[in-house]
C-alpha cells in the first residue's frame, strides 16, 4: 500500500478546493441522497482529482478519519496537492487491494463512494491512449506501474479471446470482423490505427461512433474493471459502518448490473437484508448537466444504506 498522509491537522472550510480538470457527474445528486453529516468518515474509491471529495468532506469536515483512493499516478499527486495540510489519507491502489487492506485493519466508514469509469482527464491526454480522437500509443492504462497495455491485448491475443472480449465487455454486435481485422491487420500500434479497423468492420453504419464499445471493450479488459467490482461491493459492504451510506455511478450497461443485482441481493423485506435501498432507480443527469457535460449523459447513480 502506498501511503500518503498529511500530517498537518490544519482545519479546512466546506469546498476548500475544486477541481479546474474535471467536472464531477451528478454531484448534487450525490450529496442529496448520502446526505453527509458532520464527522462521518469516508471512503472514496475512485477520488479522481477530488470533485466528490472536496464536497463530501467539505460538510462533513472529517478529514483524519478519510481515506481517498485511486491507482492514477497522476490523480494521486492531483490529490496530495488538493488536500495538503488536510489530514486526510491517500492509497495509491487499486480499489480492491485497498479496500481488502482497510478491511484487514478493521477500519470502519459511514459513507463509501465510487465514481468508476474513466475520467476526462484521462481522455483529454492523448498519450494515455484513451481515446482515437488523436494518434497515441495503445496504452489505456489507469495504473501506469502496470506491465499490460492495450496493445499487449490487441496484438498478442488469439482472435477467439478478442472476439470475447469485445462481445462481454463492449456488447460490439461486430464483434468477430473486428477481431479477424485485428488479427489480420497486426502489429497495430496506435489508437488511430485501431479505430480505423473497426470502422472498416462497420462500413460506416453505425449512429455513435463505431470505435467506441471497442476502446471500452479493451479498456475494461487491460485495467479488469468488471472483476474488481464485482469482488470489491461485498468488502465495500462490511466496511460500511451500520447506518451508512455506498453510492457508486456507473457509467455503462455492464457496470451498472453489477451494482444493481448486488444492492439487490442485499436489500429487500426479509430479515437478513443488509442494505435498504434509497434510490428506487438509477438517478441520472438532467438536460442541464448534459449540455454542460455531455460526458455525463450515461452517468447512473445507485444508493443504499446499511441497516442500523
Amino acid at each position: 500500500m502506498t501511503l500518503y498522509k498529511n500530517k498537518n491537522k490544519k482545519k479546512m472550510h466546506q469546498n476548500p478546493h475544486k477541481s479546474k480538470s474535471h467536472t464531477p457527474v451528478l454531484q448534487s445528486e450525490v450529496i442529496n441522497n448520502v446526505k453527509p453529516q458532520k464527522g462521518e468518515r469516508y471512503l472514496d474509491a475512485t477520488a479522481g482529482f477530488g470533485g466528490h471529495a472536496s464536497a463530501i468532506l467539505g460538510l462533513t469536515e472529517n478529514y483524519a478519519q478519510s481515506v481517498l483512493i485511486d491507482r492514477d499516478e497522476v490523480a494521486i499527486e492531483h490529490l496530495s496537492k488538493m488536500f495538503k495540510g488536510s489530514g486526510v489519507s491517500l492509497l495509491h491502489q487499486d480499489y480492491l487491494s485497498a479496500a481488502q487492506e482497510l478491511l484487514l485493519k478493521k477500519r470502519a466508514f459511514d459513507i463509501i463512494f465510487a465514481d468508476l469509469g474513466v475520467s476526462s482527464p484521462h481522455l483529454n491526454e492523448v498519450s494515455r491512449g484513451f481515446s482515437f480522437a488523436k494518434t497515441a500509443p495503445l496504452d489505456m492504462r489507469m495504473d501506469q506501474r502496470q506491465e499490460k497495455t492495450a496493445g499487449d491485448i490487441v496484438n498478442h491475443t488469439s482472435e477467439e479471446q478478442l472476439a470475447d472480449i469485445l462481445r462481454s465487455y463492449g456488447e460490439e454486435p461486430r464483434f468477430r470482423q473486428i477481431a479477424k481485422l485485428i488479427v489480420k491487420n497486426r502489429p497495430i500500434n496506435s489508437t488511430t490505427e485501431l479505430a480505423g479497423l473497426v470502422r472498416q468492420a462497420w462500413g460506416g453504419h453505425s449512429r455513435v461512433n463505431p470505435a467506441t464499445r471497442t476502446f471500452m471493450a479493451i479498456r475494461i479488459a487491460v485495467n479488469d474493471e468488471l472483476a474488481q467490482l464485482s469482488k470489491a461491493l461485498p468488502i465495500w459492504l462490511k466496511l460500511l459502518a451500520p447506518g451508512g451510506r455506498i453510492a457508486v455511478i456507473s457509467f455503462h450497461s455492464l457496470e451498472d448490473r453489477i451494482v444493481k443485482q448486488f444492492f439487490a441481493g442485499e436489500s429487500g423485506n426479509r430479515y437478513d437484508a443488509a442494505l435498504t435501498l434509497l434510490t428506487k432507480h438509477p438517478v441520472t443527469p438532467g438536460p442541464h448537466e448534459i449540455a454542460n457535460n455531455p460526458r455525463s449523459r450515461s452517468a447512473k447513480l445507485r444508493v443504499a444504506a446499511k441497516q442500523k
